[in-house]
């Protein structure tokens, strides 16, 4: 199997996000046309409820719920996209398993959570706390952007409101930080302290 050159792991990567986003208009539109579709969204504690781990980003209230979402998760999973596909395949599922289920052990009983926020919020942490992680320039001067950007926003989502799937964001964060760490590059993690004092009796 021939190995994509980064140019063409990176349009993937940026053809993947725009198809995620073309799914979740497509959903919302067969919704407002069946009306059932948002049943499958997160239902905390209830087993029927997992099913919108994996679904529920897909799935919106309405509209103009799904228009606030898409601008921002164009935009986010565009910069993502710029470091490939497989980049933007992991911290997707990362992201997804970590705001999903999150939010299926902490929200409240008898509650339905949909949209793609949680997702959002995850690519923008992890756009963030990569630049930490592997402390590379042009990654922690892109965290330093998307941080002034949405800083604002990001720090309100987190907080409880009545109406918002708020423990969402609070795990989708979680996650984007999550995929940051085990993600980043081996050689820019803190070595164990044993290696590390084999090197300094050298």
């Amino acid at each position: 199997m021939t190995t994509p050159a980064p140019s063409d792991s990176r349009r993937s990567g940026l053809l993947l996000v725009g198809a995620m986003a073309a799914v979740m208009w497509v959903s919302e539109t067969v919704d407002l046309v069946v009306g059932r579709l948002d049943a499958l969204g997160i239902e905390p504690r209830s087993a029927d409820g997992l099913i919108g781990v994996p679904l529920a980003p897909f799935l919106h209230a309405g509209f103009g719920h799904l228009a606030a979402n898409t601008v921002p998760f164009l935009v986010l999973g565009a910069l993502l996209a710029l470091s490939g596909l497989r980049r933007v395949v992991a911290v997707t599922v990362v992201v997804m398993l970590v705001s999903g289920l999150g939010t299926w052990l902490v929200a409240p009983e008898g509650t339905l959570h949909v949209g793609a926020s949680g997702v959002v919020f995850g690519y923008a942490a992890y756009l963030v706390a990569r630049g930490l992680f592997d402390r590379r320039l042009r990654y922690l001067a892109l965290g330093v952007v998307v941080a002034l950007t949405y800083g604002t926003t990001l720090l309100l989502g987190l907080l409880p409101q009545n109406g918002i799937s708020w423990q969402g964001h609070l795990f989708g964060a979680v996650g984007g930080v999550v995929a940051a760490r085990v993600l980043a590059r081996p050689g820019r993690r803190r070595r164990p302290a044993s290696t590390r004092m084999t090197a300094c009796s050298r």
